[in-house]
């Protein structure tokens, strides 16, 4: 089991394997918003790359949401906020999302042999599951508009460290080794780790703080969405 870490999906064409598991990393906030969305019953998620593709799944009757450098874009239902995706109005629905980082991320990696995501939220049940599929994973960090980020590779050193945890069938590319050191220096307080991260000042300037300390909880919504084809399931396990 051979594990690789890509810091941007700017990078992605230097990881692309087709026999490889790809993780989704997004974890302030959209892919710990889509975590929350299934764990409260939502049916399925379209995830789009632009705002268009979203406001036309808007028009057919869909929920939708549409977030921008951090801010929900006006007329939709949602940002990207896991607080947007708790309760029953979520229930039983297929949601449309476009996210500045996340989406993105998931476009440029559609076509892997399998694409799943990975928050704090979901990290004890999708890392079990890993372990079990006996193939290479590549952690995806969605990053800052192609950018490296600090919270989405902490979650990526956060996966090393657990997967080492399980199973001593695993050679680690650099970069998971680096992050796993990273993670190690950090997991005592992440919150404060991450207190001068770039994006954690723009969300604490948006009085977002509520968000991040929720989305660096570990196992508060033990799902694991996949991609099916332009869909993204909850995977029944």
């Amino acid at each position: 089991m051979k594990v690789e870490a890509c810091f941007s999906p700017a990078l992605y064409p230097v990881y692309a394997d087709a026999d490889s598991i790809v993780v989704i990393i997004d974890v302030l906030r959209a892919t710990s918003a889509i975590c929350v969305a299934f764990h409260n019953g939502a049916e399925r998620m379209i995830p789009v790359a632009t705002v268009a593709e979203a406001e036309e799944y808007k028009k057919q009757g869909f929920l939708a949401g549409a977030e921008r450098d951090a801010v929900k874009i006006e007329g939709f239902d949602f940002g990207n906020s896991p607080y947007d995706y708790m309760g029953e109005h979520v229930k039983g629905h297929t949601i449309a999302l476009t996210t500045t980082n996340g989406t993105q991320a998931i476009e440029v990696a559609r076509n892997a042999y399998k694409v799943v995501i990975g928050s704090f939220l979901n990290i004890d049940i999708l890392c079990d599951w890993l372990v079990k599929q006996e193939r290479n994973v590549l952690l995806l960090c969605s990053g800052w508009k192609n950018r490296f980020n600090l919270e989405d590779s902490l979650y990526a050193g956060a996966v090393t460290h657990e997967l080492i945890k399980r199973t001593d069938d695993i050679k680690l590319g650099d970069g998971c080794l680096a992050l796993q050191y990273l993670y190690e220096m950090a997991k005592e307080d992440p919150m404060k780790f991450l207190s001068h991260a770039s994006h954690k000042e723009r969300m604490v300037k948006l009085n977002l703080k509520r968000d991040i300390r929720y989305c660096l909880i570990p196992n508060t919504a033990p799902v694991i969405p996949v991609l099916e084809g332009k869909y993204l399931v909850n995977l029944v396990i």
